[in-house]
């Protein structure tokens, strides 16, 4: 339940500080008197978003801070999976800079919006009128069967089988379509592969061959000139190997005058030493040169299916054609591969079916045992609250499609009258019919559910009387299990409050603040009678308000 409520600097309020006791609790006040900004900063620590239009004073923050006791609520492995500490009086902390910007604190652990929301879940249920319209909507409906059902876990197994039957399903359409494209172009990949294959591509082999096709083109050309070259280093008597050998002789002759000579003459040695080498690998090179047309055809043969490839696939060099090969090899065999996953994929999937529907059977068989139980609860209830004709057919409807919670359709038909046929919620019932079907609803849920508190804001919309007497009188058999709030303009529903809270706007010099207080006996008794005959109270308003309270 929630224990305190601090705002500051929020739209007309500059500071409050509230405490809240448990039972039943009434909040009145004039409309515009602050009633929504009071709900809006506590949505702020429930997790809504907020801008600065929230801010009173544009130049500071706005600050809410609710305290709530949540020792009975077993709440201990959502703060784990939280990462949050723990405290049976946990306070909840939201602020919203002048920036623009939002915080928010839970026992002044940092959490984002998401992790807020889930966590307000759990502590309070605020009940707006548009939540009364939801009422009418199949998700709602299924929502209030599930809970008298106690279908909660089954539920959540369901939805856990049915996220893997849908990434499963998803799986497989991408499979699928994967090798439908593979199949259409099978053929023609492995063609393609084989090509490659049998052309038995080397890395750097290009290079090496057009290299091998340049030599043996040229043959007759490179025999000429090595003669050459070995004519000129032989000749025997102008040759460069004797000239060079006559030259180390004469310089040897000086060697023994400086050091100089020396360096020369070891250097004339050296030059004498790599040319009589060079001589030797020039004779080697030529004694290797012959003339080989076969050979130079299969070059060129090679060279040619290089070019071709590479020209057929748009690449420079071979190996992008190894590369090419490579992938080719892999989508000829990915044929038979995904033809294996694919079949998995189904056999898994079937599984997964079988799982799902067996859930969904017993989720749907515990619904329809408990619509009698619902229907049965939501007429005692509305006869008390003026409806002694009301009817309600509910029918669970099987169907063959998966939802996100079983694999039912509902149809929630409704009569508030003797003689009349059964009608969609929304189209048969009036705003004051809604309200009070709701109310049934909620009393209902609360035998239900472990939520610590709810707060209804003007649920008795359309309803007046003795009737607003019996809703007052449900809210407060509510109260015995948990915290419940009502915003109310009905003085039967305010009488029947524990507590009793007065929304009220002050004008301060040239500002307007609103401000929340908790009445006193004497000033209960005021507030209903004014609620009851206006500013002006009579005795019979003040009379009258203390015979409701009594």
């Amino acid at each position: 339940m929630i224990t305190s409520l601090s705002i500051e600097n929020f739209a007309l309020i500059e500071k409050l500080d509230i405490d809240f006791s448990k039972g039943f609790s009434i909040i009145t006040g004039e409309t515009g008197a602050g009633k929504s900004i009071l709900l809006g900063a506590l949505g702020l620590v429930l997790g809504k978003r907020a801008d600065l239009t929230s801010l009173k004073n544009k130049d500071e923050k706005c600050i809410v801070e609710a305290n709530f006791s949540i020792g009975k609520y077993d709440l201990e492995s959502f703060f784990e999976a939280n990462d949050l500490d723990y405290e049976q009086e946990t306070i909840i902390r939201r602020e919203i800079l002048p920036s623009g910007k939002s915080r928010a604190f839970v026992n002044d652990s940092p959490v984002n919006l998401q992790q807020l929301q889930d966590l307000s879940f759990y502590l309070i249920d605020v009940h707006s009128q548009h939540q009364t319209l939801e009422l009418s909507e199949e998700e709602y409906q299924f929502k209030i069967i599930d809970a008298i059902a106690n279908n909660q876990e089954l539920l959540i197994e369901f939805q856990s089988d049915l996220k893997k039957y849908r990434s499963a399903k998803s799986t497989l359409e991408s499979k699928k379509n994967e090798f439908s494209s593979i199949l259409k172009e099978k053929d023609y990949n492995e063609f393609l592969f084989q090509e490659l294959e049998s052309a038995n591509l080397k890395t750097g082999e290009l290079e090496e061959l057009e290299q091998q096709y340049q030599a043996l083109n040229n043959v007759e050309f490179i025999k000429e000139n090595l003669d050459k070259l070995l004519a000129v280093a032989n000749e025997e008597e102008f040759g460069i190997l004797k000239n060079l050998k006559e030259f180390k002789a004469a310089l040897q002759k000086n060697i023994n005058f400086s050091a100089e000579y020396q360096s020369l003459f070891e250097r004339t040695n050296s030059i004498l030493i790599e040319f009589d080498d060079i001589v030797k690998e020039l004779n080697r090179e030529s004694d290797l040169l012959f003339n080989d047309p076969e050979k130079l055809e299969t070059i060129n043969q090679k060279l040619q299916l290089i070019y071709n490839l590479q020209k057929k696939h748009n690449v420079l060099t071979v190996e992008e054609l190894i590369q090419i090969q490579t992938d080719l090899e892999t989508k000829v065999v990915s044929v038979a591969t995904l033809e294996e996953e694919i079949t998995k994929l189904e056999n898994s999937i079937k599984d997964i079916e079988l799982q799902l529907d067996a859930i969904a059977s017993t989720i749907s068989q515990s619904r329809r045992e408990a619509v009698p139980n619902l229907s049965e609860k939501l007429i005692e209830i509305l006869n008390q609250l003026g409806m002694p004709n009301v009817r309600f057919k509910i029918d669970v409807i099987p169907s063959a499609s998966y939802h996100n919670n079983g694999k039912d359709t509902l149809q929630f038909l409704f009569s508030a009258n003797k003689g009349t046929d059964f009608g969609l919620l929304k189209k048969v019932a009036s705003g004051g019919e809604m309200s009070r079907i709701m109310l049934a609803v909620k009393s209902i849920l609360s035998q239900y559910s472990k939520l610590p508190t709810i707060i209804f804001d003007e649920i008795d919309t359309g309803v007046s009387g003795e009737i607003a007497n019996k809703m007052g009188e449900i809210m407060r058999d509510m109260s015995k299990t948990m915290q419940v709030f009502a915003i109310t303009h009905l003085p039967q529903i305010a009488a029947k409050g524990a507590n009793h809270y007065k929304v009220f706007k002050t004008v301060l010099g040239e500002n307007t603040v609103s401000e929340l207080k908790l009445l006193n006996s004497d000033e209960r008794i005021i507030e209903i009678a004014e609620m009851l005959s206006g500013k002006d109270i009579s005795d019979s308003a003040v009379n009258h308000a203390k015979a409701l309270l009594n």
